[in-house]
């Protein structure tokens, strides 16, 4: 079995803009190469909001030289970019931003959830991009849950869907820029299963709700990440106490600098200051205005 080098929890919630209410479970600022090719993830645990006419969410803002994954799983969040990428986000579905050479883009509720309100819950993952390809185009991938291969565990044990790379035969629609695998998962109390993952990957589960047993011995509750050890191994063991959902990720290592600043991660201190330089001068575009 795969050994676990590291436990991770954080209970602090922090909001970003007006409508994200989120942990922040992982950050390259504190584990540095040791999650690469992921940079940061926050959770937005389940938050209840009141019915409103107002806009809640993030407005107009830069990214450059990496991606954002938004896993919507109650609430609807709605996308628009400089790129002239965007949509709206409802329950299973997921939006991959590459920002690149330079986006600006903002998400709010979706003025249908903010009229009705309700719980929201959501994800955002950043991934890093290769040095190669930090200056490619901006794209913007929209994937719906019937995009989504979902494999149902036997029994009804719980399921696991592939965002990302491939699990048990299933390739996710996601295209991504280095070999990554973004699985999403439940299982419900008392059951187990086994995730086999790429022996060379960094590799991360991530915990939001329940409780978990990691390889018999090691005991993982909500709002937690745990890191493994590139062993050689490629077997982790799942056992859940609670109904739990989880996140396995995993990637191939990028070894190369990692220089960020804000909405911005590059490789270099000069390439940081060229993005504020080419941000100010409006390079980044413009988010279209609707008539």
């Amino acid at each position: 079995m795969k050994k676990v080098a590291g436990v991770y929890r954080n209970q602090n919630m922090h909001w970003v803009g007006d409508g994200f209410p989120v942990k922040n479970l992982f950050s390259y600022d504190r584990l540095g190469q040791a999650i690469s090719p992921f940079l940061l993830l926050d959770y937005a645990a389940p938050y209840q909001f009141a019915p409103t006419a107002a806009q809640h969410g993030v407005g107009s803002h830069p990214h450059r030289g990496f991606e954002t994954v938004t896993l919507a799983y109650q609430g609807e969040v709605t996308h628009k970019d400089s790129s002239g990428g965007g949509g709206t986000i409802q329950s299973g579905d997921v939006q991959w931003m590459t920002a690149g050479s330079g986006v600006v883009h903002e998400e709010f509720h979706s003025p249908e959830f903010a009229q009705a309100g309700g719980l929201f819950e959501m994800v955002q993952l950043w991934v890093n991009l290769p040095a190669k390809d930090k200056m490619t185009a901006p794209r913007y991938q929209a994937l719906t849950a019937a995009d989504i291969p979902r494999i149902e565990m036997d029994d009804g044990a719980g399921h696991i869907r592939v965002i990302a790379g491939e699990f048990g035969g299933h390739q996710g629609p996601a295209l991504t820029y280095s070999p990554v695998n973004v699985w999403d998962g439940e299982l419900k109390a008392e059951y187990e299963t086994f995730v086999h993952v790429p022996a060379l990957h960094n590799t991360i589960v991530v915990v939001f709700s329940g409780e978990l047993i990691i390889n018999g011995t090691q005991k993982v509750v909500d709002s937690s990440i745990v890191m493994f050890a590139k062993d050689g191994e490629t077997a982790i063991q799942l056992q859940a106490y609670q109904d739990t959902k989880f996140l396995v990720l995993t990637g191939e290592p990028l070894d190369e600098p990692i220089q960020g600043y804000g909405p911005f991660v590059m490789n270099t201190k000069e390439e940081i200051i060229q993005a504020f330089d080419d941000f100010n001068k409006g390079k980044f575009g413009e988010i279209p205005v609707q008539a």
